[in-house]
């Protein structure tokens, strides 16, 4: 496909401008996991490198990947916090799901999973994603705490970290509405600023910040890049039976996360081959898995195909150059992981909030009149963010989904490979 050099440099540069934002967020989300914060900064970058270098150059697409969002809250809040995995353990489970992603690439079974999965509990999943790091970043800015009574509650109004979490989901809300490129970074970055005087000028962050009474604190700008979480993933440790349900969300969430981003990609651009179908589409779900596969080795949740990529392509992005700019573009900031930990989990958490808003959008795609779809897909909605896991929620979705079909006499529309994952559904819940 022909197109400007210059204009593929421009694309690149916007669409890492609409996905820095994941240097920032990612290191702070998996920090909770016991991962030194450094280290996982460096894993983000070479991910996000690697992922978008093959994209652009293997796959030939103007598509950003790096590390997912919601993926990284599923790693530290479900697999590491719920199911008791080391962080170890837990990138062995990422490098598993790749292996597996990358068999069923090759092997072209993707697709016949693809057409037995139900489209609105594709959807559901999407969208109970959505709630569920948009809980996580109202958590994290705690503006949402907890409540003995209710169990959770909103934060003092008139509290200075409630304030300045606010202003800053505003003022980046009112840059997106504006179209700026870059809107999250530079929201991100404006309340960083907004921050500064708690616990110098006003407030106390002490609570929140583990006795520190300031929020935002300098430790300098530069550093080597920290490798060592390079290795440590714990492979064999993974694949005990109980941890099988996390191998099985991690590959589930990154085969249909990537799917659904690269179609709607081809019908938002036009990029598609000739059969109709997204251009390059074997080429770019490799990518994705082999993206994953080297996050779990390196030390980091897994990779995916960003949306966002699709900022570049509105900029006249049309081949592998613009996703090989923005590649390139990641790797300075393995350098900068002192002056990036100055951000306040406050500024990370209105990319949460922003990004799982965008992720409810699937909801207007179900049939909310039609209960065979409203239920199953309302159920894996709100046990998402509930139960505080992906796990649940999707399998309770595929459960419902199996049985209600049972129920009302129509069983010969029972897919096969659904009526498998069902039951696999139904064996990860009761271990």
């Amino acid at each position: 496909m022909k197109s400007h050099v210059k204009t593929e440099i421009l694309a690149g540069i916007s669409t890492f401008l609409a996905c820095f934002y994941i240097i920032i967020v990612n290191p702070a989300i998996l920090a909770e996991a016991g991962m030194p914060f450094s280290a996982v900064l460096t894993a983000t970058v070479l991910v996000s490198a690697f992922g978008s270098l093959m994209m652009g150059l293997y796959a030939k697409n103007p598509i950003v990947v790096a590390p997912g969002m919601g993926i990284n809250a599923f790693f530290t809040y479900t697999a590491v916090m719920g199911f008791g995995l080391t962080f170890e353990e837990a990138l062995g489970a990422v490098f598993w799901s790749g292996v597996i992603f990358l068999i069923l690439s090759v092997f072209k079974t993707r697709e016949k999973i693809i057409q037995a999965i139900p489209p609105a509990i594709r959807h559901a999943v999407s969208a109970g994603i959505g709630l569920f790091i948009c809980f996580i970043g109202f958590q994290n800015a705690h503006f949402i705490i907890g409540n003995e009574a209710t169990l959770v509650g909103m934060a003092a109004f008139k509290d200075p970290i409630s304030l300045t979490f606010l202003a800053g989901l505003l003022f980046t809300a009112g840059l997106l509405i504006r179209r700026v490129s870059g809107a999250i970074i530079f929201g991100i970055l404006f309340t960083t600023v907004l921050a500064w005087p708690i616990g110098r000028w006003w407030g106390d962050a002490a609570a929140v910040n583990f006795g520190i009474s300031t929020l935002v604190n300098f430790s300098g700008v530069l550093a080597m890049p920290d490798f060592s979480l390079v290795g440590k993933a714990d492979i064999l440790g993974s694949l005990r039976v109980a941890y099988i349900p996390v191998i099985f969300v991690f590959t589930f969430t990154i085969l249909f996360d990537g799917i659904s981003t690269f179609v709607g990609l081809s019908e938002a651009s036009g990029l598609k081959d000739p059969d109709g179908s997204p251009r390059n589409m074997r080429r770019s779900l490799l990518t994705d898995s082999l993206a994953t596969l080297f996050a779990g080795l390196v030390g980091s949740s897994s990779g995916t195909a960003y949306i966002e990529s699709a900022v570049g392509i509105e900029e006249g992005g049309r081949t592998g150059w613009t996703a090989v700019t923005a590649g390139l573009l990641f790797l300075p900031f393995m350098f900068f992981s002192p002056l990036l930990s100055i951000i306040p989990t406050i500024a990370s958490s209105i990319a949460l909030v922003l990004v799982g808003s965008f992720m409810v959008i699937p909801l207007t795609y179900i049939d909310w009149k039609n209960p065979q779809e409203a239920l199953p897909s309302f159920l894996t909605i709100v046990l998402i963010p509930f139960t505080y896991s992906l796990s649940v929620g999707i399998s309770f979705g595929f459960i419902s989904w199996t049985v209600l079909l049972l129920l009302t006499g129509k069983a010969s529309q029972i897919n096969p490979i659904l009526a498998v994952i069902s039951l696999l559904s139904l064996f990860f819940l009761w271990i």
